[in-house]
């Protein structure tokens, strides 16, 4: 077995475990907890069993693209740790008594799920990106860097584009632009200072940020994008154009 198959199995294991497996540990909690209150207590099955089929549907879908993972991971994570926190509390009370404490219980089990789930899915990049491999442009994986000083801003690695993207913003502004890769001229190393005011693709304005950064140049205009994964982002960009030349 090579190194990239190893590390494969590792990275579908973790988004297996977030797909699935949260699904499925919650559904033997609340049917543990079913099993010892009233029998209309069965119902609340019907949530691990809804995100277990929702799973199932998302994974083979979703299981090269890990833009995917961290949204996925935070609402399973999310809805399973208030279900399991809170159904076991309120379980034969009273509905009034149940309301208040789910709503207190609530809030904090929902912010704990959603960090898990973001975590595991991160972990699930990480492994895939870390250290850096050849072989990595060769797989079927769509690879994902986080753009530094933005919040949810990715370059988005694909076999036959590069895309930047961002979070829609109020005004409805542009979000996304995408490149061919045969149109891709450079692509150069940086190290930002963080008094740059750096050019996008898209309408976002980012504060600078001190760090490294990757300078692309793509049908005849330059890009500056601060990733602290610019040296990683760099040598799988150049193998994938090489491989497509």
């Amino acid at each position: 077995m090579t190194e990239m198959e190893r590390r494969h199995r590792r990275v579908q294991r973790i988004v297996a475990g977030v797909y699935v497996g949260i699904p499925v540990v919650l559904l033997a909690i609340v049917a543990l907890v079913s099993s010892r209150g009233p029998a209309a207590g069965w119902i609340v099955c019907a949530v691990p069993v809804a995100m277990l089929g929702l799973g199932l549907y998302l994974l083979p879908r979703h299981r090269y693209q890990p833009r995917w993972w961290p949204g996925v991971g935070g609402l399973f994570g999310a809805v399973a740790a208030v279900t399991a926190v809170v159904y076991p509390l309120v379980n034969g009370m009273w509905w009034v008594t149940a309301l208040l404490l789910g709503v207190i219980a609530a809030l904090p089990a929902a912010a704990f799920g959603l960090l898990v789930g973001i975590l595991l899915a991160r972990r699930a990049n990480q492994v895939l990106l870390v250290p850096v491999m050849p072989e990595l442009a060769e797989s079927p994986y769509e690879l994902m860097f986080l753009l530094r000083g933005l919040t949810r801003g990715t370059v988005l690695l694909g076999a036959d584009t590069i895309e930047i993207r961002s979070t829609p913003t109020a005004r409805g502004e542009h979000q996304s632009r995408s490149y061919p890769l045969s149109a891709i001229t450079g692509t150069f190393e940086a190290s930002l200072s963080g008094a740059e005011r750096l050019k996008f693709p898209i309408a976002i304005t980012v504060g600078g940020t001190p760090g490294p950064a990757v300078i692309l140049q793509a049908s005849g205009e330059d890009w500056v994008l601060p990733t602290n994964e610019a040296a990683i982002l760099i040598e799988l960009l150049d193998h994938r154009r090489t491989a497509k030349a």
